[in-house]
């Protein structure tokens, strides 16, 4: 449905989904340049994703939809102790945890990473996934106006890598050194799949 729904709309070219380990625990880090750049992943992934959405998306109608297709609601003001228990669920489970690891909408260049996904790659043990959205976020239109109808959107996928340094250490240092590594590898991912597609 979800792809359906994505070319319906857009024309979404996908291009390395089969870097993605197809089963096991996996975590997939995106770039966040547009609103529709969780609902664009979701909807070309080849694997169920879980992505952690900010609370106040869970109203109306989108409530019962987007727990219904697995969905993590998450409390961005502070520490939400059960958002983090229901994502390291699904990578205990065996399933695809989807990150943004800036945390909210921007540029989408990864300059600025939160300590969230290093925590999860970290405690949890999952390859992470780099992933690129390319052409959600238009030059010179409103920051919330859709692409236009029909556009092209790139989603590219990059090598799984482990964030966390041998050892298995969970201190401060630790998750530091993972932050570190992550943005080096999604700022990498970025830049090559920007010179694969064009953009």
């Amino acid at each position: 449905m979800g792809i359906g729904l994505m070319n319906g709309l857009w024309r979404p070219r996908v291009l390395g989904a089969w870097r993605i380990p197809s089963q096991g625990p996996v975590i997939l880090a995106g770039n966040h340049a547009h609103n529709i750049d969780g609902p664009m992943l979701i909807g070309t992934s080849p694997r169920p994703l879980h992505f952690l959405v900010k609370k106040e998306a869970f109203v109306g109608p989108l409530d019962p939809f987007l727990r219904a297709i697995g969905q993590v609601e998450v409390d961005r003001s502070g520490a939400d102790r059960t958002a983090i228990t229901a994502a390291l669920r699904v990578l205990s489970d065996g399933g695809m945890l989807g990150i943004f690891p800036e945390g909210s909408r921007g540029v989408g260049d990864f300059a600025q990473l939160r300590a969230g996904l290093a925590y999860f790659a970290v405690r949890s043990g999952a390859p992470v996934v780099p992933v690129a959205v390319l052409g959600s976020a238009r030059k010179g239109r409103l920051v919330g106006a859709l692409p236009p109808l029909g556009a092209r959107i790139d989603v590219v996928y990059g090598e799984p890598f482990e964030a966390a340094a041998p050892g298995g250490r969970r201190t401060r240092s630790a998750l530091d050194a993972a932050t570190a590594r992550l943005q080096e590898r999604l700022t990498a991912h970025l830049a090559e799949a920007r010179r694969a597609t064009g953009r």
